[in-house]
């Protein structure tokens, strides 16, 4: 048995606890799933889109509710809250909208025969593994490509989001899509990991750390199932010589504070000339303690707690670890006394490749900035890491900060702007960052058996 809650991070209040899955209920979860894939499988595509338009309104009507939810259950500002749960109906519309064009037949170059086509359908039940920081946002993306190409889905969110993952399973199932198509599990990573070896399981989605990627991996190779993996990032973002840099200390700054610092595709490694370090330290540093840390659920907070109290202390422990190995740092860094899992935002200058910091991604409000004499040297910098989710290039001459963008090891690479997130564009990355991509027309084409059918009229 597993044991999920709803620990308020804003008061350290537990709110709510839910009962886990029984390890005897397992086998009759994936009975059900699978039973449900048959007829999921055969509804109408256009029927299914149906469904998926009919989640997005009930996501729109119901957003403050959701957004509010969020907020208490990981700590999300409700402003970026509503920003979210707005996002996550969108992914669903647009898959309504396009899924069922993306399910088209492609007729193919015949090449001796009188027909050769390829059609894409449906695999059978799928698993999800999701994470706290974007409770519906990283479930629609996964969830609403999926429903659409006729999979069934059991989903298994983080321990802290139970309420939410108990309230999306509610409208799905209230916009039509069978109750066994979709069916949302308090599981323990125990449990998953006895699904993911049953043989009626045919493909697994994970997003979060890299532990539980290569755990999740490992066990899904043993039998030879397909996953998508989207994992962690220490995303660079680099300003050229000819950029405004003011503005874009701002906006980065902005951008490293939304969900506390808790996004993957967050830029976490700010790469600036030499001669312009210490302004661009000077205005994040500003923003940082500007910056109205608070109650989530009040309009004006801009940065809420971090997931928990343990999350809290691990950021802390990386930034006072960073200090003592010689980095500076310019604001921030502690914790706030009271309830809560609050944090002062915290930047830091001057680590280097030996600190742990430089390979290490830090989850939370922690911006760290480098000094480079060149676009090359940022390059090489940005790329010197493991990962490969995101990163951006900011300058005034487009055509060159293209030309550097290209150059980004990365699996989305964005000009004068950062880790945009739409629902036809895709995202995922590489290295340690995972593999596999969601969202857009890539997102409906990893858990799809590509079948080609090639026709002869005389036998060959």
């Amino acid at each position: 048995m597993s044991s999920y809650m709803t620990l308020n991070p804003a008061t350290g209040e537990t709110v709510r606890e839910f009962p886990g899955l029984d390890d005897g209920a397992v086998s009759g979860v994936l009975s059900r799933s699978e039973s449900a894939f048959a007829d999921w499988r055969a509804t109408q595509a256009a029927e299914r889109a149906r469904h998926l338009f009919r989640i997005a309104d009930a996501y729109d009507t119901r957003r403050d509710e959701l957004a509010e939810l969020i907020s208490t259950e990981m700590g999300k500002p409700v402003k970026e809250a509503v920003g979210e749960v707005q996002l996550a109906a969108a992914i669903y519309r647009w898959y309504g909208e396009h899924g069922p064009d993306l399910l088209e037949r492609e007729v193919l170059d015949p090449q001796g025969a009188d027909e050769s086509l390829v059609q894409s359908s449906a695999v059978g039940p799928l698993i999800g593994v999701m994470p706290w920081n974007y409770p519906y946002y990283q479930v629609a993306r996964f969830v609403a490509p999926n429903l659409m190409v006729g999979n069934t889905i059991i989903l298994k969110h983080a321990s802290i989001c139970a309420a939410s993952s108990e309230l999306m399973a509610e409208l799905v199932h209230a916009a039509g899509v069978p109750e066994d198509a979709y069916i949302n599990v308090f599981a323990s990573n125990g449990q998953i990991a006895d699904m993911i070896a049953d043989p009626r399981v045919r493909g697994i989605s994970l997003t979060g750390s890299e532990r539980a990627g290569a755990s999740v991996a490992e066990t899904a190779g043993k039998h030879l199932k397909k996953v998508v993996l989207e994992l962690g990032g220490s995303d660079p973002l680099i300003v050229l010589d000819d950029g405004d840099l003011e503005r874009t200390a701002t906006i980065a700054a902005r951008a490293r504070l939304s969900n506390a610092g808790q996004a993957c595709n967050s830029p976490k490694r700010m790469i600036v000339p030499n001669d312009r370090v210490d302004e661009f330290v000077s205005v994040v540093t500003r923003a940082f303690e500007a910056a109205r840390v608070g109650d989530p659920r009040d309009g004006s907070t801009q940065v809420g707690p971090l997931s928990s109290v343990t999350a809290r202390d691990t950021v802390i422990e990386q930034v006072e670890r960073a200090v003592e190995q010689g980095a500076t740092l310019h604001t921030g860094g502690e914790a706030i006394d009271g309830e809560g899992a609050f944090m002062r935002p915290a930047v830091l200058t001057g680590v280097t490749r030996d600190m742990d910091a430089y390979s290490e991604e830090i989850f939370g409000p922690v911006a760290v900035i480098y000094g480079v004499d060149s676009a090359d040297e940022a390059v090489a910098l940005a790329n010197d890491v493991g990962f490969g989710l995101s990163g951006s290039v900011w300058g005034s001459d487009i055509d060159r900060a293209q030309e550097i963008a290209d150059r980004l090891d990365v699996g989305m690479a964005y000009v004068n702007e950062h880790g945009t997130t739409l629902p036809g564009l895709p995202f995922g990355g590489v290295k340690r960052s995972g593999f596999g991509r969601e969202l857009g027309r890539w997102g409906m084409g990893e858990f799809v058996n590509i079948r080609l059918r090639r026709t002869s009229r005389t036998k060959k």
